[in-house]
């Protein structure tokens, strides 16, 4: 048994991959500890859910959906038992496999969002939406960010959403994102404090947009 605090803040963390900072690709012990981490939290009753619930308001029926640096599933899982199409990414092979182990309803591939090409994996079809969940974009390297925002928005049917979680205080803030987004086709409809819709403000310490792709010639 790991004896990392549950409740400290993961760090991103420099290692052997140049567009990551997720510290499993260099300690695979810490990506069995984050898995078991949420299996826990999962066993308590605890709400672990709050950003897959807001997917599936936003999306239609059997939606096509991306959930992009997706850990060991708990979304792309609960909303693949909510009848929705959902392949799922990671760069960390330790957490996918605990994804495809957990959530067999989806799809679990491994891949480096900043260049994602599901095409090539065999996976051609447009997503209706995509989840950037927590913090994944904390973990991405900052010269790498808008690379990433960018292969997601790729992957989105015109009309379909992004949305995004992010810290203000640290990591990719809501400023940087919509610098990032600048570089795409994405516009922002909705921003919140929280993934439970309260309205966002100055001193909000977490930041939840919702974007969508433009539609040509509308």
């Amino acid at each position: 048994m790991s004896d990392r605090d549950p409740h400290v803040p993961i760090e991103p963390t420099a290692g052997p991959h140049p567009t990551t900072l997720w510290p499993g690709l260099a300690d695979p012990d810490h990506s069995r500890w984050y898995v078991d981490r949420f299996r826990a939290m999962a066993d308590q009753g605890e709400d672990i859910l709050g950003e897959s619930r807001l997917v599936d308001a936003l999306a239609p029926r059997a939606a096509r959906l991306l959930d992009a640096g997706c850990g060991p599933g708990r979304h792309g899982g609960h909303l693949s038992r909510l009848g929705h199409q959902v392949v799922g990414v990671d760069i960390d092979p330790e957490l996918v496999a605990a994804a495809r182990e957990d959530h067999p309803g989806a799809t679990w591939l491994v891949g480096d969002l900043t260049g994602l090409d599901l095409a090539a994996q065999g996976h051609p079809e447009p997503f209706d939406g995509a989840l950037l969940a927590g913090n994944v974009m904390d973990f991405v390297a900052a010269e790498h960010r808008a690379a990433a925002l960018r292969s997601v928005t790729a992957h989105l049917h015109p009309g379909g959403f992004l949305v995004v979680g992010c810290r203000v205080t640290r990591g990719f803030t809501p400023e940087e994102l919509d610098t990032a987004a600048g570089g795409t086709d994405l516009a922002l409809e909705q921003r919140f404090a929280t993934w439970d819709l309260r309205p966002w403000h100055a001193g909000a310490d977490f930041c939840v947009s919702v974007l969508r792709r433009a539609v040509p010639g509308s």
